[in-house]
């Protein structure tokens, strides 16, 4: 039905059509984090007195504010298709205002430049994967083909062999991280888990998930893992194995872990390879690292045990999924075999989107390895030129090497936030730059940046805060550091 629909002539709902349902009862108190182990306050507080205060974490509008409600529909609704009329004009607005929120995205590392109209044919199906992605389980409609091809492909890419390697496409990269560290915590069922300060909170979830002591590791200014707090918290352990998480490019600041330095540092304790496992988070950076020149190797010929990757994010797949790739070897420890699937369990979920490897090798299909790399090319690029931008307008920014990711002074107000879709924590934001992410948006973004600081700081009279705790002095531009 609403395929035959002309949806740019549908008009909009009468005035007093109201399809939410509102909802006054105000959200829980965010809970801080204040853990002691880190050196630096993630949520930024301020000092009071002397001592630093935990900022209250600003949370997003509560949905219930604004949803669509779902009513039953008339006995005479068939024959009248006025509800048909009235959905369709809920989603031409829904799609209008996915267009503008299209527009104005900069703060969360998503590809939005695609295009699938070749896979709409197989809307139609319920594509599902369950079970292993190498054995067929008796539902016969699944893309394992797809699936195993892209596994294959990004198998080649960590340089470890077909015969040699398990892994599934993930629903996100969420689930990568659970999935590598219980493949860890399954390996050396007491280790301890290893992290920095800096890793998703999926690496702390799953500690929490999995009931792991859990060791959180100082960071540099860069975001980067501090291996002298890393070595000293692994001569308190020395009698566990290690289960490390090392972050191929961090949430906020986009830091990459120097994988290297973390070995000899576990060498150097007195740790050997068959008494560690390391799990390589590489959500955003792990697809882009690898066309980066001159950028260390992420590699499963070093001794590493698993690497995740987002395919929601560089890759550009419309619907969140990821890859999630570790050796042979380690899946017995996890497998079942599931007489009602014909098929074996070594998966986080049971069902498994099986659309998503179908968008996935698409892209991969019509990219290739020459494509990857000129749009990483393009968004460092543009990366440097916003940062160039925020430091000529006086703006703090940080930009590390290895990286798209800009961080810069938080704004002071909510709502530019809210606009530019920014992803904050204490007091800074960043903009990760993709490849659907242009110089004339960039360009918008900084302008009206600059004209709303002249309004928050009226025009120079009020300072603009310092962020040197938080990017370095270096690349403060406050009073005291510029």
């Amino acid at each position: 039905m609403l395929r035959e629909l002309n949806l740019q002539t549908v008009e909009s709902l009468p005035d007093d059509f109201d399809p939410t349902t509102v909802i006054n009862d105000p959200l829980p108190p965010p809970v801080a984090d204040t853990d002691a182990d880190c050196s630096v306050v993630n949520n930024g507080g301020k000092l009071v007195n002397g001592k630093e205060q935990v900022r209250e974490i600003v949370l997003g509008r509560n949905v219930h504010t604004s949803c669509l409600e779902v009513t039953e529909p008339d006995d005479d609704d068939e024959v009248t298709g006025e509800r048909e009329a009235q959905m369709a004009s809920v989603l031409a607005r829904y799609r209008k205002s996915l267009l503008e929120r299209t527009k104005h995205h900069l703060g969360y590392p998503y590809n939005l430049d695609f295009d699938y109209g070749a896979l709409s044919q197989l809307q139609h199906f319920s594509i599902n994967n369950l079970g292993d992605p190498f054995i067929e389980s008796n539902y016969g409609v699944h893309s394992r083909q797809f699936e195993v091809g892209v596994l294959d492909w990004f198998a080649r890419l960590w340089e470890l062999e077909k015969n040699e390697y398990w892994g599934y496409i993930t629903n996100c990269g969420t689930e990568g991280n659970l999935h590598g560290i219980l493949v860890g915590r399954e390996v050396f069922p007491d280790g301890i888990l290893y992290a920095s300060c800096e890793s998703h909170y999926s690496v702390f979830k799953a500690a929490r998930m999995y009931r792991m002591d859990c060791e959180k590791v100082n960071t540099l200014i860069s975001g980067e893992i501090d291996c002298e707090d890393f070595r000293a918290k692994l001569s308190l352990h020395k009698d566990k194995p290690a289960i490390i998480n090392v972050n191929i490019g961090t949430t906020v600041k986009g830091a990459v872990d120097d994988l290297d330095l973390v070995i000899k540092t576990l060498e150097e304790t007195g740790f050997t390879h068959d008494r560690f496992y390391i799990h390589c988070d590489g959500a955003l950076f792990g697809l882009m690292m690898p066309f980066v020149k001159l950028a260390p190797k992420v590699s499963f010929k070093k001794p590493i045990g698993s690497v995740s990757v987002s395919g929601h994010k560089f890759v550009g797949c419309p619907m969140p999924c990821g890859v999630q790739i570790t050796r042979l070897e380690h899946i017995n420890a996890l497998s079942r075999n599931v007489e009602y699937l014909a098929s074996r369990d070594a998966t986080i979920m049971g069902s498994r989107n099986g659309h998503a490897p179908l968008f996935l090798w698409y892209t991969l299909n019509r990219k290739g390895y020459r494509g990857f790399q000129k749009e990483v090319q393009k968004c460092l690029r543009n990366a440097h030129y916003l940062r160039g931008r925020l430091t000529s307008a006086g703006i703090g920014a940080m930009l590390n090497e290895l990286s798209s990711t800009v961080v810069f002074e938080r704004p002071q107000d909510e709502e530019f936030t809210r606009k530019w879709q920014l992803a904050c924590q204490g007091n800074i934001a960043h903009v990760v730059v993709m490849p659907n992410i242009t110089i004339d948006k960039l360009d918008d973004f900084v302008d009206e940046l600059i004209k709303k600081r002249a309004v928050w700081y009226e025009n120079g009279k009020l300072k603009s805060p310092c962020v040197a705790n938080d990017i370095g002095e270096a690349n403060c531009l406050c009073v005291l550091h510029k």
